[in-house]
């Protein structure tokens, strides 16, 4: 299989592909298909970018249509149709029926750039310049969401300094330690060395810090601590939304209602690249064009997305999620953890994480190596790479899943012989 053009043309910056050295011409649901005619099973799912699956049928039709009509492909932030159909789908077939009342930002097409959108605003609406991240996140790597990402290797590559945020230790880290307390601690001690920041951001579930769910009664102290404080609170959905954890958006199992919510990856419905703000609207002060992007009005997205919400809705994803969850939970405490005590599983709806860390963090890259010799693709996450990833399409056969999970269970006994 010839890779020699990228090796030889590409930036060194490019990592999946190491991971995953094969030239991919094909997809479809939760297979992929290298151009030897290989099939893979997806347990990555393009990091939380395709939940409905690869060339979801109904989602693509609405697309292939769309383009035959020659509708308007490019707008800025311009009026058309489909950005109204995807706004009022959203509002009224997800937001609204859940008693959420949102208002919606499009910001540049990436995660990341949403993220940079939300602080800046709450920036803007609060009139200070810190921000609460806990340790152990992933907010994005351009130069605000990265001042909030906790990992040292991504911000080594920053250059510049990484200021006004202040990273709390997560609830997971430290036995005994009431982060709740700690926070306001930090924001009423004159000698704390803190600014009181204007939000705080988190993930419900760090997916990319370990597989580590917040649990539901922390998700609400934080919001009744911003609430108390003057705090505005973000919930990152970027990766855990989308009915990845077993409902549309992840924070809905604490009956909380964040101040904004940033989503993308699967708020795109088929891949496409689209990123949006969710926001009270009190709290809606930007001044026209005050935070934009070229790209901010990709018609193809809204006409993904839009397809997407229908089609989740209409098929069950979220309790279809929740059972496919529980099966695979169940064959890891059944087939894998008895293989060594101190294997940790954690996780919920359709994202889980065997963490190897108590045993040799490496073992997870050799496990993941075995998995992609054996036709299954999934990655690692946490603290030096400990946590093997499972996060496969939401749509993802119960034959396939099981298959997939039989690979992984082969791998991990081979690894830990």
């Amino acid at each position: 299989m010839n890779t020699s053009t990228f090796e030889n043309y590409e930036s060194e910056v490019r990592s999946y592909c190491r991971h995953f050295p094969k030239v991919f011409t094909n997809a479809k649901g939760a297979v992929i298909t290298d151009e030897d005619g290989v099939d893979y099973i997806d347990f990555f799912c393009g990091a939380g970018a395709v939940n409905y699956g690869h060339n979801n049928e109904y989602i693509k039709q609405k697309m292939v249509e769309y383009l035959s009509t020659d509708g308007i492909i490019h707008a800025l932030d311009m009026y058309t149709v489909p950005k109204r159909e995807f706004i009022e789908t959203l509002e009224h077939k997800i937001i609204e029926p859940r008693g959420f009342n949102y208002k919606i930002q499009f910001c540049g097409p990436t995660g990341t750039n949403a993220v940079e959108a939300a602080i800046k605003l709450a920036r803007k609406n609060k009139g200070r310049r810190n921000v609460f991240a806990f340790m152990g996140c992933f907010h994005g790597m351009t130069l605000g969401a990265l001042s909030l990402t906790s990992e040292m290797y991504a911000r080594g590559g920053a250059g510049a300094s990484l200021n006004d945020v202040t990273h709390i230790p997560a609830p997971y880290m430290f036995e005994g330690l009431d982060v709740i307390q700690y926070m306001q601690t930090l924001i009423d001690d004159d000698h704390s060395g803190v600014e009181k920041p204007a939000a705080v951001i988190m993930e419900t579930l760090q997916a990319e810090g370990g597989i580590r769910p917040f649990s539901d009664e922390f998700l609400r102290q934080v919001r009744d601590f911003c609430d108390k404080n003057d705090i505005l609170m973000i919930v990152d959905d970027i990766q855990v939304g989308c009915c990845r954890c077993g409902s549309f958006f992840s924070f809905e199992r604490a009956g909380i209602e964040p101040d904004m919510v940033v989503m993308s990856k699967s708020i795109g419905g088929l891949g496409m690249p689209l990123a949006i703000l969710l926001l009270k609207g009190e709290l809606d002060l930007w001044k026209p064009g005050e935070h934009n992007g070229t790209f901010r009005g990709n018609q193809l997205s809204f006409i993904a997305g839009k397809a997407s919400f229908d089609w989740l809705l209409e098929n069950n994803v979220e309790e279809e999620t929740r059972r496919k969850g529980e099966l695979v939970k169940s064959f890891i405490e059944r087939e894998i953890l008895p293989i060594d005590s101190r294997l940790e599983l954690r996780g919920m709806g359709l994202i889980w994480g065997i963490d190897f860390g108590k045993i040799n963090p490496e073992l997870s890259e050799v496990v993941i190596e075995k998995c992609f010799e054996n036709k299954l693709i999934c990655e690692c996450a946490g603290r030096d790479g400990s946590v093997l990833k499972i996060m496969p399409p939401l749509v993802i056969e119960d034959t396939l899943l099981m298959k997939g999970l039989n690979i992984l269970a082969d791998a991990a006994k081979e690894a830990l012989k």
